[in-house]
């Protein structure tokens, strides 16, 4: 059936083929078994924005969870806080893309 393909179709054929193999490679690479607990540490602003959008973030990559997956202290004085996430990871790509959508923001100061 692919002797039927144009050029560009069997072009992105390939592409895709190519990035599910590179994925793959990627998963065998980490030394994590999934599901596993996996902790996301991440510091910014005291700020109840700052709260507020971080969890919105991580609703969007993972869905709702429990409050009692967050860990939140304070700066010794105050003007930054540290969040950490613990949350039940299913793979690789996953952590990936939470991580990327956390360091994008704007106010992260440093993701771990």
């Amino acid at each position: 059936m692919n002797e039927f393909l144009t050029d560009q179709a069997a072009a992105e054929l390939a592409h895709l083929d190519a990035v599910k193999y590179e994925e793959a490679a990627l998963e065998r690479e980490t030394l994590l078994e999934f599901p596993c607990a996996f902790p996301i540490k991440i510091m910014g602003p005291a700020t109840v924005d700052f709260d507020t959008q971080i969890r919105a973030l991580v609703v969007q990559q993972l869905g709702e969870l429990p409050e009692d997956v967050w860990k939140i202290r304070p700066s010794a004085q105050g003007n930054f806080v540290g969040m950490t996430l613990t949350f039940t990871a299913t793979s690789k790509r996953q952590i990936d893309n939470l991580y990327r959508a956390i360091t994008a923001h704007p106010d992260v100061k440093m993701c771990l």
